[in-house]
């Protein structure tokens, strides 16, 4: 190793051991810009030192439960793995993530490395990592000023993965904008997909990112949707078609709160209650598939924590209070499935900020299928955050009464004592640990 590198990962190491002591973070980003700004090429270095293999997990939802998942699943089989799994996946986050995981004389003792890299930064990053295989989630709208159009999106990816010619391409058959890039990409390619009707119509909705074929342009048939533009698809004029998974999960059935799924035969019991992390299951059992490490997937999965810090339950006062990330169109439409499943009565309490977090640019809050709210049983429905008023505009165009709040702690502590203690708290990326902090408190309170 050079003695620049040696030297970059001891300032990272040093400056992560400052951060906390001084506590001012959790010092998982910080460090990685400092070794980068040392040593240009310490990623190069230290994806060198990873001993078998390298996993990168991209995509607009999903990224931080798949990738989650592999690093579970490798170290439960042995494994030594070394991952950014607070969800840093900025080129700095994980820099940061490779030397934190070093000893002090600057060597990396990994079999794995499952990295989650951001749309953006994969143009840089994946040909400095080199991985062996690339999982791609899917490819929605998300943060609109950020990352553009979808096809902005798909644009980056394909960039990044034709730099890589020799990685291995998981990909998503029922998406077609994410499964198009394996007409353009060189890439060996291995797919996974739900081939089976399974979720229903206020997890679908009617807004696709994209129906239309990536050959020759013509408008595509679904045999069915499972949600925004994922479902069994065919172009009747060129005749591409959604080819038949690699990896699929069978007979899903959703009971008590929770997903399972059979997956080569064997049912898979999951603590998974939303319909997209039946998908980050089934990328994340593809790719150990490839990797020849699924022997405890069924095991890890039983027990795996899906919330990711992004789904968690309080109890406060008696109340029974859930808080949920929602950041975009589809991740708002699972939020919204899973409230109507609950057929107790509730309250709904909202927040959407427009941080440099969460985009300026709320307007994919009229891509979201809000009339489903007006039949979940939901005896006061709050709106709150910096764009309050945008939210409760939405609310009303589909005759939704919505009530304003601007005091979060207040509102929680009054519903838990007054309401009907089952309270949904749905944030967007800026709200979440703030709020989580705070229900924190109020449930320590207790």
């Amino acid at each position: 190793m050079r003695l620049r590198t040696r030297l970059a990962i001891f300032c990272a190491k040093a400056s992560s051991l400052l951060i906390r002591k001084l506590n001012k973070g959790d010092g998982v980003t910080f460090p990685g810009y400092v070794a980068h700004k040392l040593d240009p090429m310490i990623l190069q270095s230290m994806a060198g030192m990873v001993r078998k293999k390298i996993v990168v997990v991209m995509g607009t939802n999903g990224k931080t439960t798949t990738n989650s998942l592999l690093y579970h699943v490798l170290e439960a089989g042995g494994g030594r793995v070394v991952t950014n799994r607070t969800g840093a996946n900025m080129r700095n986050g994980i820099v940061a993530a490779f030397a934190l995981a070093t000893d002090w004389k600057g060597t990396l003792h990994a079999d794995y490395a499952c990295m989650e890299v951001d749309e953006n930064e994969s143009v840089h990053v994946l040909k400095e990592l080199n991985p062996h295989c690339v999982v791609v989630t899917n490819i929605s709208r998300d943060q609109l000023d950020r990352y553009g159009e979808v096809d902005v999106v798909r644009n980056k990816l394909k960039e990044a993965i034709s730099s890589v010619p020799d990685a291995l391409l998981i990909l998503n058959s029922d998406d077609v904008i994410s499964y198009s890039l394996s007409m353009e990409c060189g890439n060996r390619v291995v797919s996974y997909g739900i081939s089976e009707r399974i979720f229903d119509e206020s997890v679908s909705s009617a807004i696709r990112d994209s129906i239309f074929c990536r050959r020759c342009g013509s408008k595509l048939a679904y045999e069915f949707f499972h949600y925004g533009q994922l479902g069994i698809w065919h172009c009747p004029d060129c005749g591409l078609a959604r080819p038949k998974p690699d990896y699929t999960a069978t007979d899903i059935q959703y009971e008590d709160g929770v997903y399972s799924f059979s997956l080569d035969g064997k049912t898979v019991k999951t603590t998974a209650r939303t319909a997209y992390n039946v998908y980050n299951t089934l990328s994340a059992y593809a790719a150990l598939g490839v990797l020849g490490a699924t022997r405890k997937f069924a095991s890890v999965v039983e027990r795996f924590d899906y919330g990711n810090n992004r789904e968690s339950i309080f109890h406060i006062n008696g109340a029974r209070v859930q808080l949920h990330l929602a950041k975009n169109p589809v991740g708002f439409q699972q939020k919204i499935a899973l409230v109507r499943k609950d057929a107790d009565p509730k309250d709904i309490v909202i927040q959407i900020n427009d941080g440099a977090q969460d985009g300026k640019d709320i307007s994919w809050l009229w891509d979201v299928d809000f009339q489903h709210l007006a039949d979940v049983n939901a005896s006061a429905i709050m709106v709150g955050g910096t764009r309050r008023y945008d939210m409760l505009l939405r609310l009303k165009y589909e005759d939704i009464a919505g009530t304003v709040i601007t005091d979060m702690r207040e509102t929680i502590q009054k519903l838990a004592a007054e309401g009907t203690g089952n309270i949904y708290v749905i944030v967007n990326y800026t709200g979440l640990y703030r709020v989580r902090n705070m229900l924190t408190e109020l449930q320590k309170g207790e």
